[in-house]
């Protein structure tokens, strides 16, 4: 049997990705301790690394694909195809940031005053490039963890991952500029992505969980509504598209309507639409939209 070699984020990233499969339909099998996972797509072939080193693997044909975020195949110059993107994260949908950022009390209000001070970051490649895009010299150096903590004691600045800025406001961090926005990719090493029956694999991957993402926070309502009524309910039905319509058989004048909505305005129109006449009104969760 065919199998694409697919590496998976161990680390931040897990637990979403895992959701996001199997909202996808991919039920994958993962223990915190290993990093060959099991799942119910027999033509998947998964080992976990983390998000840092996914690229590079991907690039010299460990994995025929991945997922990773864009701040992870900037540091690392990694050259793969980038499938798609997928806009999630550890906490949320939304991008996360690399930001500049230093002490409440700090002088520093732009990275020009950086200029000959220290900086530390995991990023460490990218940042270098990004200060000298500044025509800024600075020291530049290598944080192995709690980055957060070594300014002002260690380093005069920080270059740090966020996705609220809570976690800076606890340590007494305020953002000097962002420095890069990130979200997951879903990618490829190009070798695989020029093997039909592994593109094909990756696309079909890439569809599912694109659907999955696009279905999140979404919910499909279905209704009858005499003709009569139809307008007075289109205009509370705040539409993803418009609505779909069909004849009721047995119940000449009347049509079935269905329409996908956000789930969080839902409680707010349903006794609009019954008061406008709509009927046998049902609201049932989505695991995928395919556009």
């Amino acid at each position: 049997m065919k199998k694409l070699k697919l590496g998976f984020p161990k680390g931040s990233l897990q637990e979403s990705t895992l959701e996001l499969f199997k909202k996808a339909g991919i039920k994958i099998n993962a223990t915190s301790r290993s990093y060959f996972p099991t799942s119910d797509d027999d033509e998947l072939e998964i080992m976990m690394v983390r998000s840092q080193e996914m690229a590079k693997y991907v690039e010299d044909g460990v994995f025929d694909a991945g997922l990773t975020g864009f701040d992870w195949i900037c540091e690392s110059g990694a050259k793969v195809k980038e499938v798609c993107e997928l806009l999630y994260a550890k906490s949320g949908f939304r991008p996360v940031r690399w930001v500049l950022a230093v002490p409440n009390d700090s002088k520093v209000r732009s990275i020009k005053d950086l200029k000959g001070k220290r900086v530390a970051t995991e990023l460490i490649n990218y940042v270098k490039k990004y200060f000298a895009r500044k025509k800024v010299k600075a020291e530049i150096e290598f944080s192995w963890g709690a980055t957060e903590a070594k300014t002002p004691a260690l380093v005069d600045a920080i270059v740090e991952l966020t996705e609220t800025g809570s976690s800076l406001r606890a340590n007494n961090l305020r953002i000097v500029e962002d420095v890069l926005t990130s979200t997951t990719r879903l990618i490829a090493n190009s070798k695989a992505w020029n093997d039909p029956w592994k593109r094909e694999k990756i696309e079909n991957l890439a569809i599912l969980l694109q659907g999955a993402l696009a279905a999140e926070g979404m919910v499909g309502l279905k209704m009858n509504v005499d003709q009569k009524n139809l307008e007075k309910v289109k205009k509370i039905l705040p539409a993803l598209k418009k609505p779909t319509l069909s004849r009721l058989d047995g119940l000449p004048g009347w049509v079935a309507l269905e329409v996908i909505i956000e789930e969080k305005i839902v409680k707010k129109i349903l006794p609009g639409l019954k008061r406008a006449g709509a009927e046998g009104i049902i609201e049932y969760p989505l695991n995928k939209i395919i556009y």
